[in-house]
């Protein structure tokens, strides 16, 4: 990385090369000393470097660090801990850490894995033997050398036999790889503690994901005092021997010698020759001529989601908290990006990305916040209660209206808020209104709006079209004034849509003018969903009926006149087109599954011009989010897992686990060779498209995780660029090429 421009030429008679990160406590770079010799450097940052508290920590952590001398371990070869700005000299380690090397290059597996463990575990041991408790073990305070593994960054590790700087409200650590004790009783911490960290460590290496993992540190908190560890994807034997490191009790933990012996077993040196001994489950092997991706965990179709029922109880909120306080102090990531990770872009080599628009810069911004035009004046507090909201983008902006929110305008290559409109009447409080985005047409944003009265009710609905340029009002159409009247309305060519019950009206775009009105066919009430195929509008109808069950019609442009698309009962989602086929995923039965989210185990492809149907079973029920990218049919579940299949034969082609959480509809990039995911905290995923490998993952850019039950947010591609909006209202952008640059505000 980089120097920055204020950042020391020299110090303690060492160069200063460049930055190697920067983390809650202080900075490191990259030094070299007159002969040669290199370094790296941990300088504490200023606003800490006055805390009497923190100084003292800091003193401790050199102290602490001389004390271990292991192999595993980067000793200590200079340092000051009574500077203006105290450092610490360490031998220089090349490689990355272990966050970096998840993030770029995927789980660990076999010798590596076996190579990992083991070295953890002696140097613990030569820690421990020291008197020494590390208390922060995690991914980006592991390096991952030649010759093994080294443990680093002691700032908040403490002599066994001191006691004194463990206070109240000083909790200090990072929640995912916490012990239970370390949120309870922080006097209590010891050796087990750092085993509890390893077994949650080696869980995020073996998969990719912690056993705890959770967008918010409460939950977090949470899933380590009360909850068992997700360790359902790590194969045995070795599942076996981290759920006995991650016991809720110290004393039921292993010790060090017990767990090397046990990993030696469960972890065995490959015989020469020999294929790697995987760490997870093999997934099935793909149909013929499809190209294979890396090992899978096999489904767990019985487990619920826990973000649903999170419950927060008094007894517990006082030390949950603290939780906080270590996630302000600390890194919130477990790839650990912004500590000694290296450059994002790395781990992306096998996918070209598209050109960013022009003038684009990194940006983060919100829906809410002041316009340059129109209603100005930002919205207060953010995102309403419940509030929901609708975006697409076009003509090289992001366009969002919902719950409370007018049509806003996001500039896609600055974030900048171009205008708000003002579409309410004179006096009309904005909490009464609701807007949807319907698209843009030749420079014309189309949205679908209503009001409610003083008591809540429905006071009907209007298509409205503004300039996309400007925000002005161009022209209205008032579609019902019916309260009881489900409206629905979506764009097919240069047709605007528009359903009230059973009866369609098309108009031309972009004046507005009524070109035909037609009538679905009669039937059970419907609730009618547009979408274009290749220039062809669909309406995908739901009849709500015992069984429920999809009516498909394809609605002829000219006149209205509907012929009807043979769907089977059941509930089936429409997720796209293939071929001219329609795509549909088929629900498994509510009262066949045990969790709250859709699960699927059939896919249909349905000719719509001969009515034939092709049925393939889905191998394993995916569940989640369910889309069609790039011509293969992903589901992102609730726990972050994204599973791909073949719409054709129904074969899972791949499946990998994130550290998301309640992501949203996976999104299509880099002209369908990449998907994206997101989760309501604003952190990004990107996986390969053909063989499902991680490439990367961001940091969380949500000001806070809103929403109750699900709340996902939804990836948008400007061009090359990617564009994610939060539930909170949070919008950022993102380079998919470097994905830790940081945003500029908008």
């Amino acid at each position: 990385m980089s120097l920055h421009k204020d950042d020391p030429k020299t110090l303690g008679g060492y160069r200063i090369v460049d930055r190697l990160g920067a983390g809650g406590m202080g900075v490191v770079y990259r030094g070299r000393s007159r002969s040669g010799r290199e370094v790296a450097v941990k300088v504490v940052h200023a606003q800490y470097a006055e805390d009497p508290v923190f100084r003292t920590r800091f003193r401790q952590e050199i102290e602490a660090v001389r004390k271990v001398s292991g192999a595993f371990t980067a000793p200590v070869v200079d340092a000051d801990p009574e500077a203006v700005r105290p450092w610490m000299a360490t031998q220089y380690v090349p490689g990355p850490t272990l966050a970096a090397r998840i993030r770029e290059r995927g789980p660990l597996r076999g010798r590596e894995l076996r190579r990992l463990a083991l070295g953890l575990v002696e140097a613990l041991r030569e820690i421990h033997r020291a008197g020494v408790v590390h208390r922060d073990l995690k991914p980006g305070n592991v390096l991952i050398a030649e010759d093994g593994p080294r443990v680093i960054d002691f700032g908040i590790s403490r002599a066994a036999e001191n006691q004194t700087l463990t206070e109240t409200g000083r909790m200090i650590g990072t929640p995912p790889f916490m012990s239970p004790e370390q949120f309870t009783d922080a006097r209590s911490v010891g050796p087990a503690s750092d085993v509890f960290s390893l077994g949650a460590l080696l869980v995020f290496a073996a998969t990719g994901r912690g056993p705890f993992d959770a967008d918010s540190p409460y939950l977090t908190a949470w899933r380590v005092l009360r909850e068992e560890p997700d360790v359902a994807d790590v194969a045995e034997p070795l599942r076996a021997v981290l759920t006995g490191c991650l016991a809720k009790e110290a004393g039921s933990r292993p010790g060090l010698t017990e767990l090397a012996e046990a990993f030696a077993q469960a972890l065995p040196e490959p015989a020469a020759g020999d294929a790697e001994t995987m760490s997870l489950r093999l997934p099935s092997p793909p149909p013929a001529g499809e190209e294979a991706g890396p090992p899978a965990a096999a489904p767990r179709p019985g487990r619920r989601s826990r973000l649903r029922r999170w419950p927060v109880l008094a007894g517990t909120a006082g030390f949950l908290a603290l939780a906080l306080t270590a996630y302000l102090l600390l890194d919130l990531d477990p790839f650990g990006r912004t500590e000694q990770s290296g450059g994002a872009g790395a781990g992306s080599g096998s996918v070209s990305w598209d050109p960013l628009p022009d003038g684009w810069k990194p940006w983060r911004t919100s829906v809410y916040g002041a316009a340059a035009s129109g209603v100005t004046k930002p919205l207060g507090g953010g995102a309403p209660d419940g509030a929901a909201l609708s975006c697409a983008t076009g003509e090289g902006a992001l366009y969002c209206a919902g719950d409370g929110t007018l049509p806003v305008r996001v500039d896609g290559a600055t974030g900048r808020l171009a205008w708000r409109a003002e579409s309410l009447p004179p006096g009309l409080a904005q909490s009464r209104y609701n807007g949807r985005i319907l698209g843009v047409h030749e420079g014309v944003l189309l949205v679908l709006e209503s009001v409610t009265n003083k008591a809540g009710n429905d006071q009907g609905t209007t298509a409205v079209a503004l300039d996309a340029a400007t925000g002005r009002p161009l022209w209205s159409r008032t579609l019902t004034r019916s309260a009881s009247t489900a409206v629905q309305a979506g764009v097919s060519g240069d047709l605007l849509l528009t359903s009230a019950g059973r009866r369609m009206t098309a108009r031309a775009l972009p004046g507005g003018a009524e070109r035909w009105t037609a009538t679905v066919p009669a039937g059970p009430t419907y609730s009618c969903e547009f979408h274009d195929v290749d220039g062809v509008p669909y309406t995908v109808c739901l009849d709500a009926g015992t069984p429920s069950r999809n009516v498909v019609y394809a609605v002829d442009p000219a006149d209205g006149s509907t012929r009807k698309v043979s769907v089977p009962d059941g509930d089936v989602d429409y997720v796209g087109a293939l071929g001219g086929d329609l795509v549909f995923a088929v629900q498994v039965r509510r009262d066949q599954r045990s969790f709250d989210e859709p699960a699927y185990d059939e896919v249909l492809l349905i000719d719509p011009d001969t009515g034939a149907v092709r049925k393939k079973k889905l191998a394993g029920s995916p569940r989640g989010q369910a889309a069609l990218v790039g011509g293969v049919l992903c589901f992102a579940d609730s726990r972050g897992r994204l599973v791909a299949h073949s719409p054709e034969t129904g074969g899972q082609l791949w499946q990998t686990s994130t550290t998301l959480q309640q992501p949203g509809t996976p999104a299509a990039g880099a002209k369908g060779r990449a998907v994206f995911a997101a989760s309501a905290s604003g952190r990004v995923a990107a996986v390969d498209i053909r063989t499902g490998r991680l490439l990367w993952e961001s940091t969380a850019r949500a000001d806070r995780v809103v929403g109750s039950g699900y709340a996902a947010a939804r990836v948008f591609l400007a061009e090359g660029a990617v564009v994610v909006l939060s539930p909170d209202g949070t919008v950022f952008s993102l380079d998919p090429d470097h994905p830790d640059r940081e945003p500029l505000p908008g």
